[in-house]
């Protein structure tokens, strides 16, 4: 020991050794010879026998300390390294734990734990730092997210407890390691005696750190401890790892002349189960020696004074204070905080003293304008407290407007043409520009928030305010004329937005009672005697039912009378575009599929949409999944799949109705995911995408499975849905088909039952427990929506049943086919007759018999695939022959070649024609004779 730190000693060193060898006893070893021997005594001192639990608690004390020294450095990479050390040192100690503690997990391993979940979760929930974050850095991030709740499952119990009273343990953890330190401490002191200083100078070298109380103390997880001194622990481990265990060099280096009272640290209070940012308390500042803390925007409580007491407050002092206020923005000494509070101040001073309603107006104006550029570049939204202020202060100029209705607030008023002092008052600014912020605002605060959890909800519930404040805004334009139109229109369409997209069940009961008194009023014209004649029966008649309450104003009636006041008055096409689009939204959501419809072709949006800006296709592409739902709903098939097509046919739904990103990110840059992520909709107007994908699909199943039993051994197949036909395409590609489980699953599994005409196995694969409450339900009236589609079903069925099977029957009875398809024979009579007239089927009906007498005029299965291997082969030929032509052509350059060619091509196809021609003229005549014939 004493050679590794006085090895190279100097000859000035060795006389002062044996000056000192005189007095201190010495003792020579063989092998070292040293400046300062040292006794067996002191070598058996320094031997200390440490018990298993101490060495493997230092071991996970030690790593918990690198983890910490990481994570203050946001060193992720080497926080998922630590974490693996200090999982596998933990398994090591287990069996000290075991046997010791009585399988008891250490306090300060838990809290290790805590503090490690809680750095997690709030990293993982700050998407812009993750943004920022290094690769490496991320991807160790996820890796340590998975690892930590893997392992936590196990003592999710103990964790759960120390987060409830993790004060508790940490006191009791301190005293412990106080204990610890203390003993350590004792037992430092005995070796190297014969190094000893005067006890007086000893004894201040070593003095003891004065105690630190334990309401500002702070535990091992401080983020000042690494850089302020550990404890007495941690500190006397360094040293032993460092000095074997030999304080003397430390004893030497240490600096006399510095402040012996240590700083003190303070605690950092723990918040809930997460324990967010720890808010620091602010020092005692009368402790010397310490730094003060500024706040932001500068020295704390410097605050220009509002007025001088002797100052007179009136109209002219408090609109210079006003602007001398607003002026203050940017100023690196004021905190827009404090601009707020001084801007509400000014407002209580004009109510104490009286100034009158137009100054008032004037102030909260300021106050909402400095409320929304309060720290405008730090997050995307208002803090909820500032939104909170926000609704108040909006109110209450609202109530200012409508009680003194002689305050005139327009842009157009010049600031020195203010009024404050008598009536008309005028006020310079804007109340619906600060509304349109407002609902701006409200956007954002709902895309900031995750629509799955509480706070969504809390957010939501302030639509009514904002409601309540657009309907406010309406009435003070509206009243005497004090908007302009254009105005009037931007009001409307606020409105419009937060009204369009709500089922309102008051439409359909206000439509079954107007149906109901148009029936009461077309039998009492009929002159049926609604009253007794016989007086007798007068007096013992039953007592009339009370009529119901008639509904007052609806939303369609709302939406309708404000659209039209924007189609009439709006001087830009953009509000007109969006209130038609609404309009129309509105209407199909609430089954008006004829007004829907008509307003859509009369528009003529369809043609010009793609030159609009994006919000505008966001809200065309709305509309047009409105109407395909409202299709469906009343039976439109080929309608409803017409309108989905569009948005369905290249799987881009979720982003073309922006309600989410496509993961797509190599072709966006980050500017444009911004800008993607701001038209995004809150989670309240979606519209259930797995919904439109099953009702598209379903409508393709209805359209396109009788076209391919019609067509299986057509040479030219029309194809009507290439997306359903993949569907179909990857079931038959599977090598083992099992139950259906996803929607898709359900509908394939019901195209395959239809297409062989078992419409009872397609109806229950479309329509069970699974489908109704992933589908079917989100419709309003949705059994009137399964009626319908079971009616399809057996319509479709026995379309596909007649192509399928035509050519096994000579004659089939219309009769057998009702009872088969559970359908009325005049139904079954117009579907057939339907095919028949279309030339789907070649067949005729004996009225007489009410039998179907198949012609067998459509080719067999083997007539049929042999058209298309003849169809095959000639467009082979016809390829070969065109490139050997052109190789020719190009070889000699014979134009007589390529003229020749193209004279060929000109009588071939000439020829096609004619054989269709005659062949279709030959088919007409052979129907028409067959037809007299029978």
């Amino acid at each position: 020991m004493s050679g590794r730190f006085f090895k190279g000693v100097s000859d000035s060193e060795s006389e002062s050794s044996e000056a000192e060898s005189d007095i201190l006893p010495t003792r020579p070893h063989p092998a070292v010879t040293s400046a300062f021997p040292v006794s067996d005594e002191e070598e058996e001192a320094k031997r200390v026998v440490r018990t298993a639990k101490e060495k493997r608690y230092e071991e996970l004390h030690t790593i918990i300390r690198q983890i910490r020294n990481h994570k203050k450095i946001k060193d992720i990479s080497k926080m998922l390294s630590g974490f693996e050390n200090l999982t596998r040192a933990f398994q090591k100690a287990k069996l000290v734990i075991e046997r010791e503690e009585n399988n008891k997990i250490p306090t300060f391993y838990l809290r290790c734990l805590v503090e490690l979940e809680t750095f997690v979760h709030e990293t993982w929930e700050d998407r812009e730092g993750r943004k920022n974050m290094s690769k490496q850095n991320s991807k160790s991030l996820a890796t340590l997210r998975q690892k930590l709740r893997k392992y936590s499952k196990d003592y999710e119990t103990e964790m759960n407890k120390y987060k409830e009273n993790p004060v508790e343990d940490d006191e009791k953890e301190e005293e412990s390691e106080d204990e610890e330190s203390d003993e350590s401490d004792s037992d430092d002191d005995g070796p190297m005696d014969f190094m000893k200083k005067p006890e007086k100078e000893v004894k201040e070298d070593f003095k003891e750190e004065p105690k630190i109380d334990k309401d500002v103390e702070d535990d091992d997880e401080s983020d000042d401890s690494y850089w302020q001194g550990s404890s007495d622990e941690s500190s006397l481990t360094s040293d032993d790892e460092k000095y074997g265990g030999n304080r003397a060099k430390n004893v030497f280096e240490r600096d006399t002349d510095k402040t012996k009272e240590t700083t003190k640290r303070r605690r950092k209070p723990k918040e809930g189960e997460h324990r967010k940012q720890r808010i620091h308390e602010e020092e005692d500042e009368q402790e010397e020696g310490r730094w003060k803390e500024v706040q932001r925007g500068g020295i704390p409580g410097e605050k220009p004074k509002m007025f001088s007491k002797d100052e007179e407050i009136n109209h002219q002092s408090v609109i210079k204070k006003l602007l001398e206020i607003l002026a203050m923005r940017g100023k690196k000494r004021i905190h827009r905080s404090d601009q707020i509070e001084m801007l509400v101040e000014l407002l209580d001073i004009c109510g104490a003293h009286k100034l009158g309603p137009a100054i008032e107006t004037k102030v909260t104006l300021g106050i909402i304008a400095a409320l929304f550029e309060y720290n405008p570049n730090v997050s995307p939204c208002m803090k909820p407290e500032n939104w909170q202020k926000c609704l108040k202060f909006a109110n209450l100029l609202f109530d200012i407007l409508l009680e003194n209705p002689d305050i005139v607030v327009s842009e157009n008023i010049a600031e020195e043409a203010e009024s404050f002092t008598a009536p008309s008052f005028r006020v310079h600014g804007c109340a619906l520009t600060l509304v349109e912020k407002m609902d701006e605002e409200f956007t954002k605060l709902l895309q900031a928030v995750d629509p799955h959890s509480p706070d969504y909800i809390e957010r939501l519930k302030d639509e009514k305010n904002i409601c309540t404040i657009i309907e406010r805004l309406q009435t003070y334009l509206e009243a005497n004329q004090k908007g302009t139109s254009s105005e009037l229109c931007r009001a409307y369409i606020l409105r419009i937005d937060h009204l369009y997209f709500k089922f309102d069940p008051l439409v359909f009961k206000k439509r079954e009672q107007q149906a109901k008194a148009r029936a009461n009023s077309l039998v009492n014209g009929d002159g049926v005697q609604t009253e007794p004649q016989d007086e007798e029966k007068k007096e013992g008649a039953v007592e009339e039912k009370p009529e119901e309450p008639q509904i007052g104003e609806t939303s369609l009636e709302v939406i309708d009378r404000l659209c039209k006041y924007i189609y009439a008055k709006d001087a830009t096409d953009r509000l007109r575009t969006q209130a038609i689009l609404c309009h129309i939204y509105h209407h199909a959501l609430h089954d008006n599929w004829f007004e829907a419809r008509d307003l859509m072709l009369m528009s003529q949006l369809q043609h010009n949409i793609h030159k609009a800006d994006i919000p505008l296709q966001i809200i065309y592409n709305r509309a047009l999944v409105q109407l395909g739902l409202c299709a469906f709903r009343h039976g439109n098939i080929r309608d409803a799949h017409q309108d989905l097509l569009d948005i369905q046919f290249f799987g881009r739904a979720k982003e073309l109705l922006a309600q989410g990103l496509l993961p797509k990110p190599q072709e966006r840059t980050p500017e444009q995911e911004k800008m993607e992520k701001r038209r995004l909709l809150p989670f309240h107007k979606h519209i259930n995408l797995e919904l439109i994908e099953c009702v598209y699909l379903v409508s393709a199943m209805l359209l396109e499975i009788p076209d391919v039993a019609a067509n299986e051994f057509s040479v030219r197949k029309k194809v009507i849905s290439r997306s359903f036909y993949n569907q179909l395409r990857k079931n038959e590609e599977q090598p083992l088909v099992g139950l259906p489980e996803s929607m898709r699953e359900h509908v394939v599994a019901a195209s395959k039952a239809m297409r062989v005409g078992n419409w009872k196995a397609c109806r229950d694969f479309i329509i069970n427990d699974k489908m109704n409450t992933k589908v079917w339900n989100l419709f309003y009236q949705a059994n009137k929506v399964r009626e319908m589609l079971v009616q399809k079903i057996r319509e479709e069925s026995l379309r596909a049943y007649l192509f399928t099977y035509s050519h096994v029957y000579d004659v089939i009875s219309l009769a057998t086919l009702s009872e088969m398809f559970d359908l009325e024979n005049n139904i079954v009579h117009s579907i057939i007759s339907k095919m028949i007239i279309n030339e789907e089927l070649m067949a005729s009906l004996d009225e007489p018999t009410q039998t179907l007498i198949m012609h067998r005029t459509e080719p067999s299965r083997i007539q049929g695939l042999a058209l298309q291997l003849a169809d095959k082969v000639t467009n082979l030929v016809d390829q070969n022959e065109r490139l050997w032509d052109f190789k020719q052509a190009g070889a000699f350059g014979g134009q007589q070649q390529r003229m020749g060619y193209q004279n060929r091509q000109e009588n071939q196809n000439r020829n096609y024609q004619e054989y269709g021609q005659r062949q279709e003229r030959n088919n007409r005549e052979n129907r028409r004779s067959n037809y007299v014939r029978n």
